[in-house]
C-alpha cells in the first residue's frame, strides 16, 4: 500500500511544479513582454504627463476635481475619494438611508449651481469609485458653471465639451463619454490661449 501512495504522489508533485513555474512565472512573464511590446502606455497605466514630463494622473483612473473652474467627476466611493488604494463601491443597497442621504445631499448641491434636470452620474458612485469618465451630459450641465467661473463664453465650453466626446468603440460597444482628466486639461489649454 505504500509503494502505491509514493507512485501516485510522485506525478502529483510533479505537475504542481510544473504548472506552478509554467502558470506563475513563464505566462505572467510572457504577457507582461507582449503587454510591453504592443501597448508599452497601457501596460504602464496609461499615464498622463504635462507639458514638463511630470505625471499629473492616468486616463484610466479618476481623480476628484473640486471647483468652480473644472468639471467636476462623480461621487466617488473609493477611501476618502478616488483612493486607489481603497478601490470599491459602497455596496449600499437601493434602501440604504446613507446612499439616500449622500445622494440626496448631491442633488442639493447641484441645483444650488443651477442644474435642473441631473443626470444620474453626477449624484451616483461607480462600482469601483475610481472611474475617469463621465456621460456627455453630465459634461453639458456643467458648462454653465464652468464658463461663469472663468469669464469664458458657453458657447466655447459646449465646443470643449464636444471635441472630447468618445464614443463607442466599433459603434456599439460601449457608451459616448468624457474623459474628465483630458477635458480638464484641454480647458485649461485653452484657457492659457
Amino acid at each position: 500500500m505504500g509503494n502505491d501512495f509514493t507512485t501516485s504522489l510522485r506525478p502529483a508533485i510533479v505537475l504542481t511544479i510544473l504548472f506552478a513555474l509554467l502558470l506563475g512565472l513563464a505566462y505572467p512573464l510572457a504577457m507582461t513582454g507582449i503587454g510591453q511590446a504592443i501597448f508599452p502606455s497601457q501596460a504602464n497605466g496609461s499615464l498622463v504627463r504635462d507639458g514638463k514630463g511630470s505625471v499629473i494622473g492616468s486616463a484610466v483612473v479618476g481623480q476628484g476635481f473640486t471647483g468652480d473652474r473644472y468639471f467636476q467627476s462623480r461621487p466617488s466611493a473609493a477611501g476618502k475619494g478616488y483612493d486607489g488604494l481603497s478601490s470599491s463601491g459602497s455596496n449600499y443597497g437601493p434602501t440604504s438611508q446613507a446612499l439616500v442621504d449622500r445622494v440626496k445631499a448631491d442633488v442639493a448641491r447641484r441645483k444650488a449651481e443651477g442644474v435642473t434636470a441631473i443626470p444620474a452620474d453626477l449624484v451616483t458612485a461607480s462600482a469601483s469609485g475610481l472611474d475617469p469618465d463621465l456621460s456627455p451630459d453630465a459634461a453639458y450641465v456643467q458648462v454653465a458653471r464652468v464658463a461663469r467661473a472663468r469669464g469664458l463664453a458657453e458657447g466655447q465650453m459646449r465646443a470643449l465639451v464636444d471635441a472630447q466626446v468618445a464614443h463607442p468603440l466599433a459603434g456599439f460597444l460601449g457608451e459616448d463619454r468624457v474623459n474628465l482628466l483630458a477635458l480638464n486639461l484641454a480647458l485649461d489649454k485653452m484657457a492659457a490661449h
